[in-house]
């Protein structure tokens, strides 16, 4: 049993880390066309609309990799996870559902309009399909996360005798007080990731000397949008975040920030250690004191319950690994601040296109948001465990028992091996899409 679920898990985790790769792009990607295409309204001036066009095409490729990717996550519900669809599908299928009939089809129809049909429509019309894009890609955001709110804090149900959960509130799916704060912490961070991406194209093209004019324009835009979206990624949207977890996993919040034991007078927060499960205690820590305290409940001396008091049951499975997704998630957030404002900073001084250090850092550091995004996630699920459904269903009381941990390792391999081969096109196509620029795009 114990194989079974962790090859049912280890399976989930991957095909949904390699297909997280692909949405938190399109979804701020989006935003930043729209804003290209408007400013191409505004202006009249052709870079703009040559970039919203360029960037349309990298979307279309992420988009294209994200169905292909997220189609076997669809399967898993009904194969490795067959008891958790049965006994939660009346629920969690409405939101599922939703995604894909309003959300998908909207943004994969505009999506062919905006790349085929600019001509045909005229530039209104181009920006309204591309808003629509926009529009279609946070929906989908909306409904996925809606779904996950509803594991992480289940409301609007009741269990029927045979076990299954049934809705007896739909509006409480979309009112529920896990779901805004999540959804939009998410959406920002995808912003976070698609900046990068712009402002790290941006530097390519300018220490080649290459596209000089649209390198400055990525750049510009993609640090401005960093910057901002960065702050507001830690504030206010993931101290809201973490406010909740706090509140509604709180056995969960000891173990992602490190308190194995209750301290009575306000909890430090732990800026570098290990956590040490045989002797219960974080090694080799720097902490704050207090700080925690007063963070999550605007209190210096507010008492936040340790690990210490919980059962061992109620506790998650993996505190290392939760401690250490938080963690690289929150230091990874925070140097995208500093560095952001440095290359604001020298923006505003008229220097950031001469700064070569600065240009190379900020080429190099666009697979970063994607290793915060996917550690912020890992936080979310891993502080869920042991539930699927957060204090009702297990994670062991969910998966198929007719699928055997052999047929899922095997499924596995497959999945590395054919996830391997999409990876190295998605890199050929986008990198050749990089490579003839903005200037010379097919369609």
């Amino acid at each position: 049993m114990e194989d079974m679920i962790f090859y049912d898990r280890l399976q989930f985790a991957f095909t949904i880390t390699f297909h997280y790769i692909f949405p938190q792009l399109t979804m701020g990607l989006s935003l930043i066309i729209v804003y290209f295409k408007w400013k191409y309204l505004r202006k009249k001036v052709e870079k703009y609309n040559d970039a919203a066009k360029f960037f349309m095409k990298i979307f279309a490729i992420n988009f294209t990799m994200g169905v292909v990717t997220g189609i076997p996550m669809e399967f898993q519900f009904g194969t490795n996870w067959a008891k958790f669809s049965e006994l939660t599908g009346s629920i969690i299928g409405q939101t599922l559902a939703m995604e894909g009939m309003f959300s998908f089809f909207l943004e994969s129809s505009f999506l062919a309009l905006f790349i085929f049909g600019e001509k045909l429509m005229g530039q209104k019309l181009h920006f309204l399909t591309g808003f629509l894009v926009f529009l279609g890609s946070w929906a989908s955001g909306w409904f996925i996360l809606a779904t996950n709110a509803w594991m992480q804090h289940p409301v609007g149900y009741e269990i029927l005798e045979n076990g299954k959960f049934v809705l007896n509130n739909f509006s409480a799916l979309f009112s529920n007080p896990w779901l805004l704060p999540a959804f939009l912490h998410n959406q920002i961070a995808a912003v976070v990731t698609s900046s990068f991406v712009v402002a790290s194209v941006g530097a390519f093209y300018i220490l080649r000397n290459k596209n000089i004019e649209y390198g400055k324009l990525f750049l510009k835009t993609g640090v401005v949008l960093g910057l901002v979206s960065s702050v507001l990624l830690a504030f206010p949207t993931g101290d809201w975040n973490a406010k909740n977890v706090a509140k509604y996993q709180p056995a969960s919040f000891a173990a992602m920030e490190g308190i194995f034991e209750t301290e009575e007078a306000g909890s430090e927060i732990i800026l570098i250690g290990q956590p040490n499960m045989v002797e219960k205690k974080i090694d080799n820590k720097i902490a704050v004191p207090n700080i925690l305290s007063f963070l999550t409940y605007q209190k210096w001396d507010k008492q936040i319950p340790g690990m210490d008091q919980f059962k061992k049951e109620e506790l998650p499975n993996n505190v290392p690994a939760l401690y250490y997704s938080y963690h690289i998630m929150v230091g990874l957030g925070t140097i995208f601040i500093g560095i952001m404002s440095l290359a604001v900073f020298f923006l505003w001084k008229r220097k950031l296109y001469n700064i070569k250090p600065l240009l190379w850092a900020i080429m190099f550091l666009f697979p970063f948001p994607y290793i915060a995004n996917i550690t912020g996630w890992y936080t979310a699920e891993l502080g869920r465990q042991p539930y699927l459904v957060y204090g009702l269903l297990k994670t062991s009381d969910g998966i198929s028992p007719t699928v055997s941990s052999g047929n899922t390792l095997f499924t596995l391999l497959g999945f590395v091996g054919l996830y391997m081969l999409l990876g190295l096109l998605f890199l050929v196509l986008v990198g050749k899409t990089i490579h003839l620029g903005p200037k010379h795009q097919t369609y």
